[in-house]
């Protein structure tokens, strides 16, 4: 019988620890590379991954890519931000470590 609830209990933990989401944690991060320290954070409640693409507008309106912000999110949704300089596109995911940009 003790055997039968320590394998629950072990069953538990290692359920508990799968579910963990880890995603990175940079400030500025642009072709594969972090200009700060690189950390990783664990996804807590109502929390996704999250990319804040950033970008610069021309004269002629057209974007250009500058870098982009890596963090764990309380209540993201993805959505685009467009101002007269600037437009910033916020990209959420729940999954470990998707929110890595691919280089293209």
């Amino acid at each position: 019988m003790f055997v039968l609830f320590l394998l629950g209990v072990v069953s538990l933990f290692c359920t508990y620890y799968e579910m963990e989401i880890m995603c990175f944690k940079c400030k500025r991060y642009h072709s594969g590379a972090c200009y700060e320290d690189m950390e990783l954070c664990s996804l807590k409640h109502r929390q996704s991954c999250a990319i804040e693409n950033i970008y610069l507008l021309n004269p002629k309106g057209q974007s250009l890519y500058q870098y982009s912000k890596l963090s764990c999110m309380t209540n993201c949704e993805d959505i685009n931000f467009l101002g007269f300089e600037k437009r910033t596109e916020l990209i959420c995911c729940k999954r470990n470590s998707c929110n890595l940009p691919v280089r293209v």
